[in-house]
């Protein structure tokens, strides 16, 4: 079953109901590559200072990381001609002769126990010369991180965009054997170091990350009906923002971070609302007679992209801030919903129906132009990454997350060897 029920609280209990149970760690595993992609190899980095084993590879992280980018493909390990691990041991013409384009290398310092100095050379093979290097502090507790910022440098170098492999994400597992049956976890980008947000017995849903990175507003049904909270990740504590009477759903961070809009059925049926988590205020910005839901915010903040079936399918509005008659921006296929804005507001990702089958698609907001971005047939829940180039997304087929380009050239899967995932959402750059 997909989402073909607009009510947030609805579409929560009809999906995670049907899930899976399970603990299992995410692992990438790349399901389509790039053909024009840029060859870049990483040589292991040298670690035999070092008076014990690291507990990551760090050379390995990285290069996964730069495959999942679609933009860089990382050359094999196993096909590596030489392993330096500085820039006077390179011979350019060998790494030239192996179809590389760019190198990396480094080596990883002990300072004192569990303290290290990672350094590391980004060079480029065709002009023979560094094009970045950097040397790192860095602990035991997080070596994965600096992998991660590493990746990023690299990445930001070679393309000029930002990187975002040090971000984390947001989702909900479902554990249908398990003590606690639903569990709100964040996780780095590749999967690893998971933590636990919020276990219930109860559904849970609608993640979505502040600004600023430090909390999440979500829809808990513990008190066996939907109620918005929002919750510091740091301290674990939450507050309630949203109990009315009937439904309370699909929360959404304005880009200042001092509105909250929302979907409440308190006076009638459901309609967007803005709250001023400060004060408490309420706005309301939609009345219809239809199912409005699932807002976001636009780039700027003046306005709300949301989902309505009122022209009698469910397609993508936008509505200022201050009301107003929403103007409708989908008109290809019969079903298009769960917006998402990408960081720059050049594009919006969403669910895109069409003979059956629903799929990632985006729509460039200057020309209209939509573009199908998955190939399977129960796609869900898009959420762009803090620098606009992925667009992280759940498969119903198989309850697990993937996260595909912008342009959709380039796929891959966090899989799960249990459990069902879903509604992720990709926190800012400033969510770790």
């Amino acid at each position: 079953m997909h989402i073909k029920k607009l009510a947030t609280y609805l579409i929560a209990v009809l999906l995670l109901g049907a899930m899976q149970g399970g603990k299992a760690a995410l692992t990438i595993e790349i399901t389509q590559g790039v053909d024009g992609a840029l060859p870049i190899a990483v040589v292991p980095f040298d670690t035999s200072r070092l008076s014990s084993k690291l507990p990551v590879d760090i050379a390995e992280i990285v290069a996964s990381d730069l495959n999942i980018s679609g933009v860089l493909k990382a050359m094999d390990r196993a096909a590596l001609p030489a392993n330096p691990h500085y820039s006077n041991q390179v011979q350019y013409p060998r790494w030239r002769s192996a179809g590389q384009d760019y190198l990396v290398v480094g080596r990883v310092l002990e300072e004192s126990p569990g303290v290290y100095n990672i350094e590391f050379q980004l060079l480029d093979v065709l002009k023979q010369k560094q094009l970045l290097g950097r040397s790192m502090p860095a602990k035991i507790r997080n070596l994965r991180s600096r992998a991660h910022q590493i990746s990023d440098f690299i990445y930001e170098q070679i393309t000029g965009t930002r990187g975002a492999f040090n971000t984390r994400i947001a989702y909900v597992r479902a554990q249908k054997d398990a003590a606690r049956k639903y569990v709100l976890q964040v996780a780095d980008t590749d999967g690893y170091n998971a933590q636990n947000v919020l276990e219930s017995d109860e559904p849970i849903m609608s993640p979505s990350w502040s600004p600023d990175g430090k909390s999440l507003a979500y829809v808990s049904f513990e008190s066996k009906r939907p109620e918005i909270f929002i919750q510091h990740l740091a301290t674990a504590r939450r507050s309630k923002v949203s109990g009315f009477r009937g439904l309370n759903g699909a929360p959404s961070w304005s880009p200042d971070g001092k509105f909250l809009a929302l979907v409440l059925s308190k006076d009638g049926n459901p309609d967007i609302y803005t709250l001023n988590t400060a004060t408490k205020r309420l706005k309301r910005i939609t009345s219809h007679r239809s199912i409005d839901t699932e807002p976001v915010w636009t780039a700027d903040g003046n306005s709300i992209i949301f989902t309505s079936d009122r022209s009698g399918s469910p397609q993508l509005y936008e509505v200022g801030v201050d009301g107003g008659r929403p103007k409708r921006l989908t008109f290809e296929g019969r079903y298009n919903s769960a917006a998402n804005i990408s960081p720059d507001g050049k594009y919006i990702a969403m669910v895109h129906g069409a003979r059956g089958q629903y799929k990632i698609a985006q729509i460039e907001r200057e020309t209209g132009n939509l573009t199908v971005l998955t190939d399977s047939a129960l796609d869900e829940s898009p959420s762009f990454s803090p620098n606009g180039r992925m667009v992280l997304y759940a498969s119903g087929d198989t309850g697990s997350l993937f996260a595909v380009s912008f342009d959709g050239r380039a796929r891959h899967k966090l899989s799960d060897q249990a459990g069902d995932i879903r509604e992720p959402v990709w926190g800012p750059f400033d969510s770790k």
